[in-house]
């Protein structure tokens, strides 16, 4: 079907387009009330058996599929070197057979500093084959800091037996400030004067203690229980310092048990996927790469990512793959917007075999689900379902899923089989909590703060607040209600939803405002710190692609355009919990060191206000200084 003048047509004649039909769950939600005034949600279907030690599943599909193609990246020469199953599975077993000889165990884990790879994937499947707990750590702490805090943090609470990194000179200057003669494994270019060893090296290890390399792995793999620590991923909390998530092999084999039993299409024959996301993260981790060994799909590794020059890599993958799910944060997607609606070819191989395209890691714009949505119609007479869900790092990561098409953005949907939801009062909303055994046991070698986070039933407490989409049916799903931690009062006693005004705020600027802080705590009104959208403005401005941030915050048609925006909320606005009375643009930087981004893009509210009080200050300043936007109505 050619659906460039149903395109045209907008979104009425979108709505009313049949979806393309895909395999997913059928919801059906028990709720008890109790009478302490907490809800449980629970879902009626139980959770399937399933093996828990996480590379059983590898094991099976190198059997049944030998030659499948699991993994695979672009080399220099702009081809994809690849893995089957069975390749795959031999050289995790010669990797893990190298790693028992070195000076690692389950109190000296390994660290992964480097990106996603080829390379990182077999260390890390080995590691897991033996019992050996690892743990990814997000590149950015090397490459894109000063002083290598963060990471210097990190090590001293994992104090890992061993170190690996992609290239060896590109992690040089983190490797000195933290390796302390702790063994280095590197793909390329070693340093001078560690301790370092080859990764080819540990593809033909030496047989140990006259036992056969095969039966000693063995060995180690009949070991692990469903109590062992499989990894553990570090992400940043209020303090911006971060803390350890311990995953055991039970965790994440639950887990990726409840997504299968959700949307058990994966199952089927050809799942692939191509994606970016950060292993170091739980998303592109636990769920992207797990979900590719569960299922016996075959993962493409995308380079690229949200940014100016990732984005461009990213479309030049796409151009070469047919993904049956594509995953992306909603920064991706709308960044991808116009590279399809300007390219036929593109959308028709994009779509030629999706089945669902899947957010996560902040809240979708509308505006962005309705191109999408449209980009699907106009390209194949269908809709595409579009989803989500909420979880966390502690959930290892999935608790709910919204798993039927016909959503919308910010629809979370309900609980996972086998995951209990637990909805408890706090003030005028509902807390999440859950429990199920897919939740994390506790912070690694941080029990002070594993004690603060469960309740006296043992429900992890997210700090998450949800509500029904429909009080009288569980089955239609929650939606997200803020982050209870950020939530403040004016001086006048009202209370603010930082979540969700954050969320209107980036919808009205429709692209010219990429995140924003909210600001008002003890003071008589809202103000907001305003980061701009910088493609989106380099377009709006007419500046080269090279422009930098003041070059864009003093333009006079951002702030033109950041005044309309602001002016429209205000005619939208209910009260001054919800009326944003002055804003200002960010002229600085985020800095990764001081715990005001995480390096998948995340804001931390409460580090930027107490890193930028003068910028606050202008804000509430009696007479506001140039660079401040005061709503007109």
């Amino acid at each position: 079907m050619n659906g460039t003048d149903k395109y045209n047509d907008g979104l009425s004649d979108v709505a009313a387009v049949s979806f393309r039909k895909v395999n997913t769950i059928t919801i059906d939600i028990k709720k008890e009330t109790r009478d302490d005034g907490s809800t449980v949600l629970l879902s009626s279907i139980p959770i399937e058996p399933r093996p828990y030690r996480l590379t059983e599943r590898l094991l099976h599909w190198a059997a049944a599929t030998p030659d499948k193609i699991f993994i695979g990246r672009k080399n220099a020469a702009g081809f994809w070197d690849t893995l089957t199953y069975s390749e795959t599975l031999a050289k995790v077993k010669s990797i893990a057979q190298a790693l028992l000889q070195k000076n690692v165990s389950a109190e000296r884990p390994i660290a992964i500093l480097s990106e996603n790879s080829i390379e990182h994937a077999l260390i890390a499947l080995a590691a897991l084959h033996v019992g050996i707990p690892y743990s990814p750590i997000a590149p950015a702490y090397s490459l894109r800091s000063v002083d290598f805090d963060k990471l210097k943090h990190v090590m001293e609470l994992l104090t890992p037996g061993l170190i690996f990194v992609s290239d060896g000179k590109k992690y040089e200057k983190a490797l000195q400030a933290i390796s302390k003669g702790i063994e280095v494994i590197t793909v390329s270019n070693p340093p001078e004067s560690m301790n370092v060893t080859m990764f080819e090296d540990l593809l033909n290890p030496p047989p140990t203690g006259g036992n056969s390399g095969g039966l000693q792995i063995d060995i180690f793999f009949a070991a692990i229980q469903t109590s062992t620590v499989a990894k553990i991923l570090f992400t940043s909390g209020s303090t911006g310092l971060p803390k350890g998530v311990i995953n055991t092999h039970e965790n994440i084999s639950t887990n990726w048990q409840q997504i299968t039993q959700t949307f058990p299409f994966m199952m089927e024959e050809g799942l692939e996927f191509i994606d970016w996301l950060p292993w170091n993260h739980t998303f592109g981790g636990n769920h992207n790469f797990g979900l590719t060994v569960y299922n016996g799909g075959t993962l493409y590794i995308d380079d690229g990512n949200p940014t100016t020059q990732g984005i461009e890599i990213t479309v030049a993958n796409l151009r070469e793959r047919k993904p049956t799910i594509y995953f992306n944060v909603p920064k991706g997607f709308e960044d991808l917007i116009n590279y399809f609606k300007n390219d036929r070819a593109l959308c028709l191989q994009f779509f030629s075999n999706l089945k669902m395209i899947f957010y996560a890691g902040a809240g979708m714009p509308q505006h962005v689900w309705d191109a999408w949505e449209q980009l699907s119609y106009e390209t194949t007479g269908e809709r595409i379902m579009i989803a989500t869900g909420l979880g966390c790092t502690e959930a290892c990561p999935s608790a709910l899923f919204a798993s039927k098409a016909g959503g919308f953005a910010g629809l979370l949907g309900v609980p996972v089989p086998g995951l209990e939801l637990k909805l408890v009062s706090s003030g005028d909303r509902l807390e999440a909590r859950y429990r199920g055994k897919n939740i994390f046991p506790g912070y690694w070698r941080q029990p002070e703060i594993t004690a603060k986070v469960f309740d006296e039933e043992g429900f992890y407490c997210t700090g998450d607040a949800l509500k029904f989409v429909n009080e009288n049916n569980p089955n239609e799903g929650l939606v997200f209600d803020g982050r209870i931690a950020e939530d403040f009062k004016l001086n006048t006693g009202t209370w603010v939803r930082v979540s969700m005004l954050r969320v209107q705020i980036i919808e009205a600027g429709n692209g010219l405002i990429q995140d924003a802080v909210i600001t008002g705590h003890d003071n008589a009104f809202i103000g907001a710190i305003i980061f701009p959208g910088m493609d989106y403005c380099k377009k709006l401005c007419g500046l080269d692609e090279k422009a930098q941030l003041n070059d864009v915050i003093q333009h006079a048609a951002v702030k033109e355009s950041l005044q309309q925006v602001i002016n429209a909320m205000a005619t939208k606005s209910t009260g001054s919990a919800s009326l944003v009375k002055k804003a200002i643009l960010a002229n600085f930087p985020l800095s990764i060191d001081k715990g005001e981004i995480t390096d998948k893009g995340s804001l931390n509210q409460r580090m930027i206000i107490q890193n930028h009080r003068d910028v606050v200050e202008e804000i509430y300043a009696t007479i506001a200084g140039g660079h401040v936007i005061e709503v007109k109505v």
